[in-house]
């Protein structure tokens, strides 16, 4: 891992060099994706049929072989073992209690001259989320991607899940039942993207997409953006843990592998405010990562993108925090709800030794889909909100009419669209 001083005249330099990632789009991708894409709205569900035997590897006849049904996914979750059941049912529950705390509700007021305002909550109609397979399987993404969608009163839930050469998952199939999914079709990459924004003969069109993917998933929800919605456009997991040398070095290097061992460009960062610790940290790791099954993925991130700061002081550590905006900040350190208040920009805040981030992606209860790349910034988790609009609410008295038109009328003829001032003006007396 990096080095990093801040005392050093050049660590702003090299800070803004470790964050730098690529996010310029490959224009190879793009294309493959295009085409696509334009296949998919064109043919529909030939062109799904199709593109899933070739990307996958399956021997699809027809749509059907690729649809599961309720009791697919009622019989994989009988199919696993009790306590992967009670477990995912723990973590649902969890994910749901917290969530419903984010619902929204409509409101209205009545100003002084009799005029309602307010705005109407309404749950999105479907939505579609996207579970990746092949390399690894994720049920916890089909639970914070779909439990926030089902608190939020949204009638269909339709999950794509690609099954590499038809091999099936029956924990995230178990993990779809848990969660309230009303539909799954077996179909991945960008051909699935495509299939849920424009809709096949088979699969209805969503308003929105949620869930991870790799570059062509990514490549496919940006360009579905405007026909639909989506809930972002994933960087490489990251985790930045500040220390002040309280917490076991075991236990906060293992935290550092915990987003390494995602892929070789995860990006995983280490601040301490002595030296010592640092090398404590550093002692840990090297002596746990030959315990690690991915060792050589944990090794790449590390050392591609991982890095060890010296901080002066947490003041100072939080400061850097606030730049990085990562997307996993975890607060090992003592009174870590005081030092929280200093975190302005962060996707997820991990407060206190015991608060392993891991805990955050399956069970604690907040959402797991966080903001990258420094996004945190100015974007936030997944929520129920992001599955409920906003509708503005206006009823206008007789009396409101009079005085409000007077108001309009007058910026009507500035901006010189007189149909608006006279539509305006119709209305007073």
């Amino acid at each position: 891992m990096k080095k990093l001083d801040t005392q050093s005249t050049d660590f702003q330099a090299e800070l803004k060099a470790l964050l730098a990632f690529e996010t310029a789009q490959n224009l190879e991708t793009e294309r493959i994706v295009a085409d696509i894409c334009a296949d998919v709205q064109k043919r529909g569900d030939a062109a799904l049929i199709e593109y899933t035997n070739k990307f996958d590897q399956t021997n699809a006849k027809s749509i059907d072989d690729l649809i599961l049904t309720q009791a697919d996914l009622k019989s994989a979750f009988e199919r696993i073992p009790n306590d992967v059941r009670t477990a995912l049912q723990t973590a649902a529950r969890r994910v749901e209690s917290y969530h419903q705390r984010q619902k929204m509700e409509s409101w209205s007021y009545t100003d002084e001259d009799g005029t309602l305002l307010g705005q109407q909550i309404t749950p999105l109609d479907r939505v579609g989320i996207y579970v990746p397979g092949g390399k690894a399987a994720y049920p916890s993404s089909v639970i914070m991607n779909a439990m926030p969608a089902h608190v939020a009163g949204v009638k269909e839930i339709i999950m794509t899940v690609p099954t590499p050469k038809g091999e099936r998952n029956d924990i995230v199939l178990a993990a779809a039942y848990v969660a309230g999914v009303t539909k799954v079709f077996t179909v991945g990459g960008a051909q699935a993207v495509a299939a849920l924004a424009y809709g096949t003969e088979t699969i209805p069109q969503v308003d929105k997409i949620t869930g991870p993917g790799n570059a062509f998933v990514a490549a496919a929800k940006r360009r579905a953006f405007g026909v639909v919605g989506i809930d972002m456009v994933a960087g490489p997991s990251e985790i930045l843990v500040i220390a002040d040398g309280t917490t076991p070095p075991d236990w906060v290097a293992m935290d550092l592998f915990s987003q390494a061992e995602h892929d070789e460009i995860a990006q995983a960062i280490l601040i301490g405010t002595s030296q010592a610790y640092l090398d404590e940290v550093e002692a840990a790791m090297n002596r746990l990562i030959e315990t690690m099954p991915r060792r050589d993925i944990i090794e790449a991130s590390l050392g591609n993108r991982g890095a060890m700061i010296l901080a002066k002081d947490l003041d100072e550590a939080c400061g850097i925090a606030n730049y990085i905006a990562p997307e996993h900040l975890e607060l090992s350190v003592e009174n870590p709800q005081e030092w929280a208040k200093k975190i302005r920009h962060a996707g997820a805040i991990f407060m206190g030794c015991y608060t392993g981030e891991s805990l955050g992606d399956y069970c604690a209860g907040p959402n797991h889909v966080l903001p990258t790349s420094r996004t945190a910034r100015f974007s936030s988790p997944l929520g129920t909100y992001d599955f409920q609009k906003r509708s503005s609410l206006i009823q206008v008295s007789e009396h409101g009419a009079q005085k409000l038109g007077e108001t309009a009328s007058v910026l009507a003829h500035g901006e010189s669209l007189t149909a608006h001032a006279r539509a305006a003006e119709f209305r007073m007396k």
